[in-house]
């Protein structure tokens, strides 16, 4: 099939689903898993739908007027929750992984890929709070969220029971679990603060930004026998990061939200 008649709107639709459910999808997997051209993928994605990648995902190439305004507006309250809390760290910010999806076998040519591993990890500047591996065959829908709150809150008072006395700040992305009916109960059961998240904003999501792009780089090249065998270099790799690589990305944080506000609201890249 040639690049040409592939690029059809059939294929388009079937491309813009597979970046819509997995925004860290790389072309060359989309090809492979529609047996479409890796040319004719980069021209649906690019050209016919407008996608770039941001912080390694795919973002839409044009934000709007509106997209703007609410990320300078979302990000003017941020700073200004920081400059409330004095620099507390701890009260400033909970991480949240959108969800990371890591391979047991990275062999695409070979067709040795057997599994995703989804992980969804929840951290401070202080280190991790909590590194939630989604069971294989489970989808990470309300419930599923909601009951990873339950172990993250179990988690806080093990490891940082001042935040749970003086109040849980968490900042997670627009997916749809997190923003569902039973996560907003749960939620304002316990009483704790989210803070506000715009749309199409990887470049806003330490865990987009500064987390997951370090970590595949450290995964690329390596190949795992079992799930089990990745999930045991996924928490080396968490247990072995210095606290300051994690200030790092709160503080990275706070610069990213001032760059926001002075480009007016575009991407920040860099």
């Amino acid at each position: 099939m040639s690049p040409k008649t592939s690029t059809n709107e059939e294929n388009t639709t079937r491309v813009d689903e597979l970046i819509s459910c997995d925004r860290r999808m790389k072309i060359r997997e989309i090809a492979l898993k529609l047996e479409i051209p890796k040319s004719t993928v980069h021209e649906i994605v690019h050209d016919t739908l407008g996608y770039r990648k941001v912080s390694a995902r795919w973002v839409p190439k044009m934000l709007t007027e509106d997209h703007k305004l609410q990320r300078v507006e979302i990000s003017q309250r941020l700073l200004q929750r920081c400059q409330q809390d004095n620099g507390d760290e701890d009260t400033t910010h909970i991480g949240v992984g959108p969800g990371g999806d890591f391979r047991a076998n990275n062999n695409l040519f070979d067709n040795l890929i057997t599994a995703k591993v989804m992980a969804t990890v929840f951290w401070v500047a202080k280190g991790v709070i909590l590194l939630d591996i989604l069971p294989q065959g489970q989808c990470i829908n309300a419930a599923r969220y909601c009951s990873t709150l339950d172990h993250l809150k179990e988690a806080i008072r093990r490891k940082r029971p001042g935040l749970l006395r003086r109040g849980v700040v968490l900042q997670h992305d627009n997916a749809t679990p997190h923003s569902a009916n039973l996560t907003q109960q749960w939620l304002q059961r316990y009483g704790w603060e989210i803070l506000p998240y715009p749309a199409h904003s990887p470049d806003l999501a330490p865990s987009d930004f500064h987390l997951f792009g370090p970590l595949k780089c450290h995964l690329g090249g390596m190949a795992f026998e079992t799930e089990d065998d990745l999930i045991s270099e996924l928490r080396n790799w968490f247990d072995n990061l210095d606290v300051d690589f994690f200030r790092v990305g709160i503080n990275s944080l706070l610069s990213r939200r001032q760059k926001c506000i002075d480009l007016h609201g575009d991407y920040v890249e860099k």
